[in-house]
């Protein structure tokens, strides 16, 4: 869907197929953009917005999102070649994460691959990814990648009550679907594809479907969801909740390596914390000898997570080794006061051998438009400041 035509209309944002029903919702008229669609920063507000995601449900337009298509004999061999984790254990009607590096090992993206037949498969991702899939099918005589990116509209359904919203709407079995799950719905004469997919941290669900049925699909998934709370949430809610979740966000926690100027900007699979997503047991895929070499010598920084003393976010703060502040050993990516968890959490960057040590967080804030600054004890935590045992379970139980 685009706007009407103008002077201007090649430079103007496109509308997602969801944009008529959002629009009447967005009280604030807060958009922004993404991957060229208006996309909604908040609604309303964004901390309330955050409070019916995590107490309720919300949806969250997925639609700008890059989908691909890949087919053919050899699809899941070039997937398998270019990304670090083993496609070929992927069963289908599954979902896993992945992230894909240069031949020096940085990171690129990160996104999810679904397996939907012997060899097709749809690849998502945050950024336009056409030309390096194309790079990465030479050698292989039978792949095919399509862009389906304007071709399919998708949306994000995420909280407590997301199942039985699901359930309400006549998705009948769903509450049988287990994490990384995929099933098919007959949906007005088409198919409604959800995946039990999300970056809340929380039950959530994606619901994946042809841009002309957008609406239709909309109007029935809040028809059922209007005793359940459901509410549209955006961006400036999504962070705070892939943030407890300890989930990384482009340009916050990496630089896409091909976007990524100065040297050593980007990042590495180890670095991010994902060394889990390297399976090293393949014998060839980009970045191997690069990502080998660096797992055994250790990477130069490591992603944390940290708790922080006192309620002031730490938002763009350095690390420091000492309280007083003289031995700079990292910085901080992402900070919010989590009211959920309720504490002041943050994503950091630490030089690997000070991960261990104690760490202080340099913070400035103001006060009614005064400079203020305090040092913080830092806690690095292992494990997600949030993860409710439903977000696991199979069936996930009425809330």
């Amino acid at each position: 869907m685009m706007n009407k035509p103008t002077r201007f209309a090649d430079e103007q944002l496109m509308l997602s197929p969801f944009h008529e029903r959002q629009a009447e919702l967005n009280v604030r008229n807060d958009w922004s953009a993404w991957n060229g669609y208006m996309f909604a920063n908040s609604y309303y507000d964004g901390e309330y917005e955050y409070f019916c995601v995590r107490n309720l449900c919300g949806t969250y337009d997925i639609t700008p999102m890059q989908k691909y298509i890949i087919t053919g004999d050899d699809a899941e061999a070039m997937l398998d070649r270019m990304v670090t984790r083993d496609v070929t254990k992927l069963k289908e009607g599954r979902v896993t994460y992945v992230v894909w590096c240069t031949d020096e090992g940085r990171v690129i993206d990160d996104g999810t691959i679904f397996k939907l037949g012997p060899q097709k498969f749809l690849l998502t991702c945050g950024s336009p990814s056409l030309a390096w899939l194309k790079k990465s099918c030479f050698g292989y005589s039978d792949v095919h990648v399509e862009d389906m990116s304007d071709k399919l509209a998708a949306l994000s359904l995420q909280g407590p009550t997301s199942c039985e919203t699901l359930k309400t709407m006549g998705l009948d079995g769903i509450e049988t679907l287990k994490p990384f799950g995929i099933m098919q719905f007959p949906f007005k004469g088409s198919k409604l594809m959800v995946s039990r997919t999300g970056f809340t941290g929380d039950l959530g669900y994606e619901l994946w479907i042809e841009p002309d049925l957008a609406l239709d699909m909309w109007d029935s998934l809040y028809s059922a969801g209007e005793h359940y709370g459901i509410q549209p949430y955006g961006e400036m809610a999504t962070n705070m909740t892939r943030l407890e979740a300890g989930f990384i966000m482009p340009y916050m926690e990496f630089n896409e390596a091909l976007k990524t100027v100065h040297y050593q900007h980007d990042q590495t699979p180890f670095e991010l914390d994902l060394g889990w997503l390297v399976d090293f047991k393949k014998p060839r895929f980009n970045g191997r000898t690069a990502l080998l070499e660096e797992k055994e010598r250790g990477p130069k920084y490591t992603l944390c997570k940290l708790d922080i003393e006192g309620n002031k976010p730490a938002e763009e703060s350095e690390i420091y080794s000492d309280k007083g502040c003289s031995k700079k050993v990292g910085y901080v990516t992402s900070a919010i006061w989590s009211p959920i968890v309720k504490a002041n959490i943050a994503l950091a960057m630490i030089k690997t051998e000070y991960v261990n040590k104690d760490l202080w967080a340099e913070i400035y804030y103001s006060k009614e438009l005064r400079p203020y600054r305090k040092v913080a004890k830092c806690k690095v935590k292992k494990k997600p400041f949030w993860a409710p045992g439903r977000a696991k379970a199979t069936p996930p139980g009425p809330y």
